[in-house]
């Protein structure tokens, strides 16, 4: 039975197995010789290749069990985003930030650093308080700051190099709304005054066409409470589905294509419970790369890019979307040296590429940016020791964690073993 991740770039000719309970999944691990988890399959990047088996913990039984003081909740680690967050708020609760999609998993979201955007908030990973975990040898550990402290530290984002989770200890905080908000404004415009609106909206987040010179701004903001949005979607996708089949036949026509689209209409918005406004419809298939550069090196760094494509009349037909992160201490966060943007670039699925990330990863790289870890990029093991003061104490947890490599495949093998 084989797998493949979201976009179809990455398969494996694993058996897959969904263990019920954590009895179950223990003897898998314990009888395996190489394993990986999976969530939704959102990682662009094959870290959960693997030949031999896979285990997906979404038919696992478990429950929430929030805290006395109701700050924390313990979710069980295979749920999705989108169940985790609508049984939180059945309990006047919600994650303090999301991302723009919520189908993956609470484990594997934390596991690779995945953020929403907020200049006072840290990806999910800085949410998490503890893991209950599955080890190498299929027996139950516990680990927070206290408890097996530097298993903790690792396992914060671990990238599934310690073993499979089945509990998370998460900081929640009480249920909240928010007003949606999408405009189009000049990019210009958008240029001279980003930081002054990230630092005055909660959330706030741009979509750049690249042979465009309009933006489609995005801002979040707290609201009273109101019903859930009529629609789960925040843009309309049928007609920009069009469009990107037109370039993928016509890839010359990409940067008319652009022009024409970003002169009609996109303001809007929708009002609702915050788990319902935080995500949305992304049902085009793409691939995707990331980057997290300094904050103040962000805008430098997509001026650049922008500035090659169109200098190539480069047929990169998605847009690129733009968020801020806060900074958090996390071993191999991009987010570990100070707040960053983050810049993801997208390519339609059925268009080539890898040349372009390559020469946009170039540029970003030299502007002092770090790879989100599930999204496409070169790294190998130099760069991953240049780049991350921690990462020798990060192996030296693993390698004690798992000195077989149970838990590694060949892409984690080569920055990691």
């Amino acid at each position: 039975m084989g797998w493949s991740n979201w976009s179809g770039s990455v398969t494996a000719a694993a058996t897959l197995a969904r263990p019920r309970d954590e009895g179950e999944l223990a003897a898998l691990v314990r009888e395996a010789r190489k394993v990986r988890a999976v969530g939704a399959g959102h990682s662009f990047m094959p870290l959960c290749e693997s030949d031999e088996l896979i285990v997906a913990l979404d038919a696992m039984e478990g429950e929430i069990g929030v805290a006395p003081d109701r700050r924390t909740a313990r979710i069980p680690a295979g749920w999705s985003i989108k169940r985790l967050t609508a049984a939180l708020w059945a309990q006047g609760l919600a994650l303090a930030n999301q991302g723009d999609v919520n189908p993956q998993s609470l484990a594997g979201a934390m596991a690779t650093g995945t953020h929403g955007t907020g200049a006072d908030l840290g990806s999910l990973a800085t949410f998490a308080r503890g893991f209950r975990l599955v080890g190498a040898d299929g027996e139950m550990r516990w680990c927070d700051a206290a408890t097996n402290p530097d298993l903790y530290e690792a396992q914060r984002l671990s990238l599934g190099l310690f073993g499979i989770a089945t509990e998370i200890e998460a900081a929640v905080v009480p249920a909240f709304h928010l007003a949606e908000r999408i405009e189009k404004r000049r990019w210009a415009e958008v240029r001279e005054s980003y930081d002054e609106l990230a630092d005055r909206h909660r959330h706030i987040e741009f979509w750049f066409f690249p042979h465009a010179d309009m933006v489609i701004l995005k801002t979040l903001t707290p609201c009273d409470p109101c019903d859930p949005p009529a629609s789960t979607a925040d843009m309309e996708e049928a007609a920009f589905r069009r469009v990107l089949d037109v370039a993928a036949k016509l890839p010359f026509l990409t940067p008319f294509l652009q022009r024409a689209m970003m002169r009609t209409r996109f303001d809007g918005g929708r009002r609702g419970p915050a788990h319902a406004i935080f995500p949305s419809d992304r049902t085009i298939r793409f691939e995707e790369m990331e980057y997290e550069l300094p904050r103040t090196a962000g805008l430098a760094a997509l001026d650049e890019v922008v500035a090659r494509i169109r200098k190539g009349r480069l047929p990169v037909t998605f847009p690129f979307e733009y968020r801020t992160v806060a900074a958090d201490d996390i071993w191999m966060s991009p987010m570990n040296a100070g707040p960053v943007a983050a810049v993801s670039m997208h390519q339609y699925a059925k268009m080539p590429w890898a040349d372009h990330f390559a020469a946009a990863e170039a540029i970003f790289r030299a502007h002092g940016g770090r790879p989100h870890w599930a999204k496409r990029h070169t790294l190998g093991r130099a760069d991953v020791d240049a780049l991350y003061p921690m990462a020798e104490q990060y192996r030296a947890v693993r390698r004690a964690a798992d000195p077989a490599g149970k838990f590694l495949n060949p892409h984690l093998e080569v920055l990691f073993s």
